[in-house]
């Protein structure tokens, strides 16, 4: 394990999962996703811890979230990067993220209130990507907007069964794709889904 790995994996077991829940706490310390309202979930926290290692996190990473919702995931990004773009379509998870996370002290957080299959292009280009709900298909402007070298972690499949997918793009913008596993994941809202 690296250092960086390491450090991830300390940071995790010390962040308050229940700090991003505002019902069903009691529950936080259960290795299983919980409903946040809205028919969203905050996802398990093994899943989340994976997904970040998966992710390959870099001090000067600019990172692109697809999918505020608690800010959970959002909190360990921004911890091991140097920026977060994040994108919730729901206006109440947004500003209850937006609260929790700037009350924890992140000041290298960008939050939009938007649909997020499309990405955020303005921004562009993002070292990494991290997709938390499932996608029909791949968006084709996410894969624009990873960086030569980046990688994209994303569920794609079915409402039932996704794959989780890692897309790693080269330095001449050719994708290659790693199923890490099969998961199940709250559906990509908007044009992908």
């Amino acid at each position: 394990m690296t250092n960086q790995n390491e450090d991830i994996l300390t940071y995790f077991q010390k962040l308050d999962r229940s700090f991003f829940m505002d019902e069903l706490k009691e529950f936080a310390y259960m290795d299983e996703a919980i409903p946040i309202g809205h028919e969203q979930t905050i996802s398990q926290p093994s899943l989340v811890l994976e997904m970040t290692l998966a992710l390959d996190l870099q001090p000067g990473s600019k990172v692109l979230e697809i999918g505020t919702g608690s800010g959970y995931q959002t909190a360990l990004l921004a911890a091991f990067s140097d920026s977060v773009y994040t994108i919730e379509r729901i206006a109440a998870l947004h500003e209850r993220a937006k609260e929790r996370l700037e009350k924890a002290g992140f000041s290298n957080i960008h939050f939009k209130l938007d649909d997020g299959s499309t990405g955020w292009e303005e921004n562009a280009p993002y070292d990494r990507i991290m997709v938390t709900a499932a996608a029909a298909q791949v968006p084709d402007e996410l894969i624009d907007q990873l960086a030569p070298g980046g990688k994209m972690i994303i569920p794609v499949g079915t409402p039932l069964l996704q794959e989780l997918l890692l897309l790693e793009k080269d330095k001449e913008g050719k994708i290659d794709t790693t199923v890490l596993e099969e998961v199940r994941f709250v559906p990509l809202r908007g044009k992908y889904e």
